[in-house]
């Protein structure tokens, strides 16, 4: 009996996980089946699962599972597993990193008549969103950690033309993020929310929407540059603002230490070593860890409620 539901079970897991026959677990789950996070107590249903496994396996579609051991003991099964993989398609809206993926868990199963009624699952979902390059989207592959849906209740939510209008009294600089694409051609999009988090360590972050063209090439970059535009700089700013298929073409850069494209001319010019990647519904949250600096006297453009100012023509205010 005992050896009979061992193989059941490998033979499912290998079917589903491995080759994408969810339906699989049919057979060695019942109809009431519930699978319990052991670290959320978030609740799945078979069907959540199924889904659940197809998405991981679109996200890592060479992903392998091997039980390294079952064991059962009346009406319990435990279940030790690792996974290995490759993550080279898309997961969610979060773009191929390519990756190499290793994760590993526990299930706790409760039987009766031979099938799995409930699951208490432990996996080690923090080491494969780090070896994916994803630290922070647990919710791609535990739906009961996604954010409430947009509109649950929208009287709460603060008026869009509220928030908008409370953004237009903040003051930035304007920054070109740069990196490379997947054919090793240099390539930037204008950001506006950029920020120093930390001088030790020396931490910054930018957002980038999802939607955006160069937002497949930033998300893989290891190391990427981020060129605050001087005010001698407006013309480099249309380049980057517009939609032409290479805006380095005529552009004078250098390579940083890492090799990340930097922009001559600029008033200040880091290149940073992307440590996280948080993901905020349209948009992802970058931190970077600074290794390299450069700074000069120019004066930065200026971006306040939808218009550019020359930041040589700031008025000091005098402390009384």
């Amino acid at each position: 009996m005992h050896e009979r539901i061992k193989e059941a079970v490998v033979t499912a897991w290998t079917r589903a996980w491995d080759f994408g026959d969810v339906d699989a677990f049919d057979s060695i789950s019942s109809d009431s089946y519930t699978r319990v996070n052991s670290a959320t107590g978030g609740e799945m249903s078979l069907a959540e699962l199924k889904q659940m496994v197809l998405d991981v396996r679109a996200g890592l579609p060479d992903i392998e599972t091997v039980i390294d051991r079952i064991l059962v003991d009346g009406d319990l099964l435990a279940i030790y597993w690792h996974t290995t993989g490759t993550f080279t398609g898309t997961l969610g809206e979060v773009p191929a990193t390519g990756n190499r993926v290793v994760t590993a868990g526990a299930n706790l199963s409760y039987l009766e008549d031979g099938v799995i009624v409930r699951e208490e699952v432990t996996w080690d979902t923090s080491a494969l969103l780090r070896d994916a390059g994803i630290a922070s989207l647990a919710s791609a592959f535990e739906p009961d950690l996604a954010p409430e849906a947009a509109d649950a209740d929208a009287e709460a939510q603060l008026p869009r033309e509220m928030l908008k209008a409370f953004n237009k009294q903040f003051i930035s600089g304007v920054t070109v993020v740069t990196a490379y694409d997947d054919d090793n051609q240099p390539r930037g999009l204008v950001v506006s929310s950029y920020n120093s988090v930390s001088l030790d360590p020396p931490l910054v972050l930018f957002c980038v929407m999802k939607t955006s063209s160069t937002y497949p090439f930033l998300f893989r970059a290891k190391h990427v540059g981020i060129n605050i535009l001087s005010s001698e700089q407006h013309d480099t700013l249309q380049v980057f603002a517009s939609k032409a298929s290479d805006k380095f073409a005529g552009l004078d850069w250098h390579p940083g230490p890492e090799g990340s494209p930097l922009i001559d001319r600029s008033a200040a010019i880091i290149e940073v070593e992307i440590k996280e990647r948080f993901q905020a519904m349209t948009h992802t949250v970058f931190i970077g860890r600074v290794h390299h600096a450069e700074t000069s006297d120019d004066a930065p453009i200026v971006y306040k409620a939808g218009k550019l100012y020359d930041g040589r023509q700031l008025a000091p205010i005098d402390a009384a």
